[in-house]
């Protein structure tokens, strides 16, 4: 709706979109879609929303999953996020990517819906051993703004702002966003699409933290951890065949009250880990 107001919105997308990072499979997840859905809801209590997004899936799965479904829902707003599995494999193919998400962007706005989508932030900062994979971020995020360009869709510039790689905007993996991750994503939407009260306050940097970050033999050990914590098991995954998303169905696969999402008390993050 053209101003601003939106009454039907259903996400599209991967983990970011699921919300992993932002509560867990007990308690409900939260995260920035449903936190976006709420800010839709301060100003219109009626709006649904719908969040087909499952962990784990590629562009090309999104598109062959959660397109139809979402066309049907006959959304008036819509969000497309998804590439990140994709750069993470061997086998990335960028156009090839960029090609699926375009096809979405293309099916939603000629369906009338209003629909935006992110840049994403280089790995590379937060992960060492992911330095190598900037080119293709990069590469991928110009893809996107170019099929953004060509149907009108809404880009929230994450990759752009230096808050986006603090470490206190990630959980502990690295690479999913913490609840104030998720919460700064929600506003860096909201704000792209000049939602209501939606300002630029969300790019800002965080405080000071309260402790040095870890040098010398500290920060090999933390790596170390964090390698066997979450890079093996992630190998593990990808040796077999397997993904984190198996088995799983999207979490709220039909348009419901905003009122009704679990975990909405989850506390956000103030900037401390």
């Amino acid at each position: 709706m053209s101003d601003g107001t939106f009454l039907r919105y259903v996400a599209l997308g991967d983990s970011q979109t699921e919300g992993v990072g932002d509560g867990d499979d007990i308690a409900g997840l939260r995260g920035w879609a449903d936190r976006l859905a709420e800010l839709l809801a301060r100003d219109e209590p009626d709006a649904l929303y719908a969040n087909l997004a499952v962990r784990g899936r590629l562009a090309g799965q999104v598109r062959a999953e959660q397109l139809a479904p979402a066309l049907a829902l006959r959304p008036d707003l819509a969000t497309v996020v998804a590439g990140v599995n994709d750069l993470l494999r061997p086998g990335f193919d960028p156009e090839a990517t960029a090609g699926h998400l375009e096809a979405m962007f293309a099916a939603l706005t000629g369906q009338g819906a209003r629909v935006a989508t992110l840049t994403f932030p280089d790995v590379g900062r937060l992960i060492p051993a992911a330095r190598p994979l900037g080119s293709r971020v990069r590469h991928l995020n110009e893809l996107i703004r170019e099929a953004a360009r060509r149907h009108g869709v809404t880009v929230a510039e994450a990759a752009q702002h230096p808050v986006v790689t603090d470490p206190r905007m990630w959980s502990v993996d690295r690479l999913h966003a913490s609840p104030l991750g998720h919460e700064r994503i929600a506003a860096a939407v909201a704000h792209a699409l000049d939602l209501p009260g939606s300002d630029d306050s969300w790019s800002r940097p965080l405080p000071p933290p309260p402790h040095p970050p870890l040098t010398g033999l500290r920060a090999v050990g933390a790596e170390v951890r964090w390698a066997g914590a979450f890079l093996g098991p992630w190998l593990g995954r990808r040796l077999r065949g397997r993904s984190s998303g198996d088995g799983r169905r999207a979490k709220r696969p039909e348009l419901s009250p905003v009122t009704a999402i679990p975990g909405r008390s989850l506390p956000v993050e103030d900037g401390r880990r």
